[in-house]
Parts: C-alpha cells; sequence; structure tokens
C-alpha cells in the first residue's frame, strides 16, 4: 500500500512559495501583531466622517491599508492551514487570524453605519469636491445600498465581534473533513491495497476505469461520511439558523434575498438561471447516463458511476511538465499579458500540487493583493488534474489583472462572475486540444472532460442550490436542520433530477457532506452563472479571436469597478436573457450529441 506523505516530506517542488508572502513564521507573528496595533489609524475617524470630504477619503485609505496588510497575513495562515490542517501550530495560527479579524471588524465597524447617518446627498456632494475619492465610488455605492439594512453602531461592533464565532461551523466543518475525517482502505482487482482519503477519491478513485474499485472505495467513502453525518448535520444547521437569524435582524426578506442583495443581482434572475439550467440540461445529461450504462455495460448507474471514464483503457497519464507545456500553449491565443501570468504561475511556485497527510481537499485560488495569487491542488498525474489547473489559473490571471489595474477595494469581485474567467480557461483548453491532431479516444476524453466541467457546475452545484431553496425555506419556517433532514431532501433532488436513471442510494444522500460550498452563503449556484459566461465568450472566440481576447482581458482588468451583470454585459453576455441561457444549455447538447456518435 503506498502510504501518504507527511507535509514534512513533501518535495519542496511540489509546494508553494509562501516566503513570498513572510520569509518566516516569526516574521509573520510580527506582522499580524503591528497590523493589530494599527487598527487605530481607523479607529481615530470614528464620529468624524460628517466634518468633510478629505476626512472620509483619509479613513476609507486607512481603512483599505490595514485590510491589506490583514488580508495578507490572514491568506498566509489560511494556506499554511490548508497545506496541513492536521498540524496543531498551523490549527493555533487560524484561531490567532480568526481573533485578529474579529478585533479588527469590531473597529472598522462604524465606517457603514456612520457614512449611512450622513445626510442625503452628502456622499454625491463629497465625490463632487474631492476628485480622491473617485476610485471608492464603487464601494460607496454599495454602502449606500444596504442602508435599510445596517443597524446601529453600536449592534454593529457587536456582530462584528463575534465574527469568529459566527464562523465556527466553517472551521469545524473544515477541522473535521481535514484533521479527523478517516476512511478504511480498499482493495484493487489485484489484491493491491488503496488508501481512501477525500483527495484520493474525489481526485482519482471516483475516476477509475475499475468498476470493482471504484465502488468499493465509494462504499468506503461513504461509511467515513456516515460516522460523522450528525456532527456536520448539526453543523450545517447553525450555519443555516444564523443566516436566518442575521437576515431578521437585518430585516431583509429571507436569508435568500440577503444574500442575493450582497452580490447585486435579482431574486428573479437567480430562480430563471437555477430553472432554465436546471430544465434544459436535465434530457442531455440523463442521455449522457444511458450511454454511460451502456458503454461501461452496467446493470444499472450508481452516483459513483457518473463520472467514470467511457473508454477504461484509455490514460491521460501526463506529467506536470507536459500539462504545465500544454496549458501554456492553449493561453497563447489570449495575448503575451495573460500568457505571461500562466508562466509565473506555473514557473513560480504560485501552486501547491503535493499530496499529504491533512492537506485540503478539492482546489482552491487564493489571492494576494500586493503579492500574488496562491493556487492549492493535487496533482493526480492525468489531464483532469491539468484542467483542474487550468481552472484555478483563471482565477489567478483575474486577481493579477484586477490587482494591477485597480486599487483593492475595486478587486472584491462578485460571486456571480467569479467563476467565468475560471471556467473560461477549461474552455481554452478543451479548445485548443480539440483543434490539434488527437486521436478518436483523446478528442472523446476531451469531450467527456467538457462534459464534467458542466456537469459539475450545471448539474452538481445547481443542484446544491436546490438543496439550500428547500433547505431555508424549510428552516425560516422554524424547522429544525438535522442530518436525516439533509440526506433526505438531498435525496429527493437527486431522484428528481435523474428520473431513475441513476440509483440514488444512502451515499447518495449524504453528498451535502462533501461540499463547503454551503458554509459561504448562496455560492454553489453562481459557478453556473460564470460558466454561461463563460461558454458564450469561448464561442465569441471562435469567431473573431483577436477581438473577443482583448474583450475579455479587458474585462478581467475592469476588477469589481462594475456589477457582475454589467461584467458579463461588457463580455457580450447577457445573463437575465434566457435565450444566453439556452445558448450554453445547448451546446453542451451538442457535445453529448458528438460523444454518442463516437461510440
Amino acid at each position: 500500500m503506498t502510504q501518504r506523505l507527511s507535509r514534512a516530506e513533501a518535495p519542496t517542488h511540489e509546494t508553494w512559495r509562501l516566503e513570498d508572502l513572510f520569509p518566516t513564521a516569526e516574521s509573520w507573528q510580527s506582522e499580524l501583531d503591528a497590523t493589530l496595533a494599527d487598527i487605530a489609524s481607523v479607529s481615530v475617524f470614528r464620529g468624524r466622517l460628517a466634518e468633510r470630504a478629505v476626512v472620509l477619503l483619509e479613513c476609507l485609505e486607512a481603512t483599505e491599508q490595514l485590510m491589506m496588510r490583514m488580508l495578507r497575513v490572514g491568506t498566509y495562515a489560511y494556506l499554511r492551514f490548508s497545506e496541513d490542517g492536521s498540524s496543531p501550530i498551523n490549527q493555533g495560527m487560524m484561531g490567532r487570524v480568526s481573533s485578529a479579524q474579529a478585533q479588527i471588524g469590531a473597529a472598522i465597524a462604524f465606517l457603514q453605519p456612520e457614512i449611512l447617518a450622513l445626510p442625503d446627498g452628502t456622499v454625491e456632494r463629497y465625490l463632487q469636491e474631492e476628485p480622491r475619492l473617485a476610485p471608492f465610488g464603487r464601494r460607496l455605492e454599495q454602502i449606500l445600498s444596504n442602508k435599510p439594512y445596517v443597524l446601529s453602531h453600536e449592534t454593529e461592533a457587536a456582530l462584528a465581534a463575534l465574527g469568529e464565532v459566527f464562523s465556527a461551523p466553517n472551521t469545524i466543518y473544515q477541522l473535521g473533513k481535514s484533521g479527523d475525517m478517516t476512511f478504511e482502505s480498499v482493495r484493487d482487482s489485484k489484491g493491491q491495497e488503496t488508501p481512501v482519503s477525500f483527495a484520493t477519491y474525489e481526485e482519482t478513485l471516483e475516476l477509475s476505469p475499475e468498476a470493482s474499485l471504484r465502488r468499493s472505495a465509494y462504499l468506503s467513502f461513504c461509511d467515513g461520511l456516515k460516522r460523522y453525518r450528525n456532527t456536520f448535520g448539526g453543523t450545517f444547521g447553525a450555519e443555516v439558523k444564523k443566516n436566518v437569524a442575521m437576515a431578521r435582524i437585518r430585516r431583509f426578506k429571507s436569508a435568500t434575498h440577503m444574500f442575493l442583495h450582497e452580490q447585486e443581482v435579482s431574486e428573479e434572475f437567480y430562480r430563471n438561471l437555477l430553472s432554465t439550467i436546471q430544465d434544459g440540461l436535465a434530457p442531455h445529461m440523463r442521455r449522457y447516463v444511458e450511454l454511460r450504462k451502456k458503454v461501461l455495460g452496467l446493470d444499472q448507474v450508481m452516483y459513483c458511476d457518473i463520472e467514470a471514464p467511457l473508454d477504461p483503457g484509455f490514460r491521460s497519464d501526463i506529467t506536470y511538465e507536459e500539462g504545465s507545456r500544454l496549458i501554456l500553449d492553449a493561453v497563447e491565443i489570449m495575448g503575451a499579458e495573460y500568457a505571461q501570468i500562466v508562466r509565473d504561475a506555473l514557473q513560480g511556485r504560485w501552486i501547491d500540487r503535493a499530496d499529504n497527510i491533512g492537506k485540503s481537499t478539492g482546489a482552491f485560488c487564493a489571492p494576494v493583493y500586493d503579492v500574488h495569487p496562491y493556487i492549492l491542488t493535487t496533482w493526480g498525474g492525468n489531464m483532469r488534474s491539468v484542467f483542474t489547473i487550468a481552472h484555478e489559473l483563471g482565477h489567478a490571471v483575474h486577481m493579477v489583472f484586477s490587482s494591477r489595474n485597480q486599487r483593492l477595494v475595486n478587486t472584491d469581485i462578485s460571486r456571480v462572475f467569479v467563476e467565468a474567467p475560471s471556467t473560461f480557461n477549461e474552455l481554452l483548453l478543451a479548445r485548443y486540444i480539440l483543434g490539434q491532431q488527437c486521436d478518436r479516444q483523446m478528442r472523446r476524453w476531451v469531450l467527456m472532460q467538457m462534459l464534467a466541467t458542466y456537469y459539475h457546475n450545471f448539474v452538481r452545484h445547481m443542484l446544491e442550490a436546490e438543496l439550500v431553496n428547500r433547505l431555508y425555506a424549510l428552516a425560516e419556517e422554524g424547522n429544525p436542520v438535522t442530518a436525516a433532514l439533509l440526506s433526505q431532501l438531498k435525496g429527493e433532488i437527486l431522484q428528481e433530477y435523474w428520473g431513475g436513471v441513476v440509483k440514488i442510494d444512502e451515499g447518495a444522500r449524504l453528498t451535502w457532506m462533501r461540499q463547503p460550498h454551503y458554509y459561504m452563503g448562496l455560492y454553489s449556484y453562481t459557478y453556473s452563472a460564470g460558466l454561461v459566461t463563460a461558454t458564450v465568450v469561448a464561442e465569441n472566440l471562435g469567431k473573431d479571436s483577436q477581438a473577443a481576447a482583448e474583450q475579455w482581458v479587458r474585462v478581467l482588468k475592469a476588477g469589481s469597478t462594475k456589477r457582475p451583470l454589467d461584467l458579463a454585459k461588457m463580455a457580450g453576455v447577457d445573463l437575465e436573457d434566457e435565450a444566453t441561457v439556452r445558448r450554453a444549455t445547448d451546446y453542451v447538447g451538442r457535445i453529448v450529441d458528438e460523444l454518442v456518435q463516437s461510440f
């Protein structure tokens, strides 16, 4: 059996270079202490914002500088915890950061209520009187939009001071997932023992061409989930109840209304997007599953079979160096500046790809405004891993472009748009490979990978959003959130969507335990919004590559200076038009058509 490495044993070249942030943990601690000591640089402005425009400017500038420092020290701790959540040292760093964030949050809590307390028209007058306030115009607009929902300064300060407590459900979930949860090893058809972890299951075992290994790993994985279902159910329930209570305290119509207000989109847009994608895609995905059943010779398609390779004999093995070259070739069409950012990330140790005990599962890209982004993934030695890295590099490019061209205050990208650059990068890679001379099996594999992207973003994440819809509706009526209820709702949603073509067993019903998105507000559906945008932009790239590429780069450089739907429109995509959404689901249908015809 292959033993997983400890973090200390992980090869250095497979890990990220956190020294770009802080040379040592001691220097990090010093900066954290100094940042906390500098809170007075902001709090000194309390009660003074009504004096004149320049005072508001100086306050906003001081707040921005404080947040920049806090983001840097906070990201360092988060990255350390992500690389090894089982380490008591890293756990301690996260604890200190959480406490510091709560202190800073409480110290700056006066800012929004005090701005909102200014007489009507004052902010607009300040913007005219002081041109240096212009970069803060979008942020001030957002603050003014919160006026019906902001509480007194004292209440806001109290809520901010409880920030560490409010984040506890997510913290407990992450600790349980990375530090406590274990799974029984399984054996493949040759009798070789294979360890099971969150990372190995989701990155390799769930995708194994060997049905017996894939299903035995699934059973082991589900057994592990089952042991923690009540604990995680309680954690999930606490998160939901917290958000329901906060929505009521702030006088929102519902928790959903609260989340969507923050994202600057309407409930009508949100619900239309969910229904249009679910209704438009279900027939195509059911047809795809039926193809799987036929090609793989399965009596019944289980939940763990949805992503199994259709060419069991075909291996997409690739080295990290080969994958990096492929990505670089694919992004050349986007211009030299775009390609150079990708090159810097691949070659400059922005990416942590090692597999070690305690490492966080999945993949993410974390921004650091005044340094560079960091990417976490687990390298699986296959093309799927290449696509994962391409996805995260899309985020990295966006973050770098945004940071180079905007102040920190204008780099906080709405979740409704944030997944567009990442999924676009995946489609860019697929487009490049399919445009090359490749054999029948490789073309088929790329088509399946594209379908995997649409499955994750248009199916899995949209069904997560559907669970959130139903769950919050019940919670707002006073129903308790339990593991049993979560499994029941998840099972009903999956059964409705798949219409009997997939067996929905206990393991499938427990998939609510697999995603951290539930602890991030209304997040899951935003992947779908981003992929609709990415699909249309990628199609436009095929019509006029240079113009479409330049247009997309301009959008990425705009940061958060526009609302998310306006950013999409800037890229030529109207997300409020159902025809635009159907254009994306129809595209998936054409991929399924080609795949069916290839067998």
